[in-house]
């Protein structure tokens, strides 16, 4: 299997090397990148697995009950998203929603999880 490439950007750098350029420049995109951190996370989570399904958006969202805007902005990774939806989410993915507490240091956490 070939190795993926990453997006270039107009100028001819890789996307993420940019992307890193700023984040040493400013505080505020790396503030930004932060704050967006998990919802980036469970946008890769719902495009692999909707692919695995093979559904497209437009079929996840029928499964959902919702609009093909509301998958889209989801897997941008980009918005908050209710903790109803990412039940009806998982139901629609065959999967479970599992949350969780964490307290303690961040480089020690203590999770207590729950399946939803």
């Amino acid at each position: 299997m070939a190795p993926r490439k990453e997006p270039v950007s107009p100028v001819g750098s890789l996307a993420s090397e940019a992307g890193r350029r700023r984040a040493r420049r400013s505080p505020e995109y790396r503030a930004a990148q932060e704050r967006l951190a998990p919802y980036e996370t469970i946008a890769r989570f719902v495009i692999q697995r909707r692919a695995a399904l093979r559904l497209t958006q437009e079929q996840l969202a029928e499964r959902m009950g919702t609009s093909h805007s509301a998958i889209s902005r989801i897997e941008s990774g980009q918005h908050r998203t209710s903790v109803a939806t990412l039940e009806r989410l998982a139901e629609a993915l065959e999967a479970r929603l599992v949350m969780g507490f964490e307290t303690g240091p961040p480089e020690a956490p203590v999770r207590e999880l729950a399946s939803v």
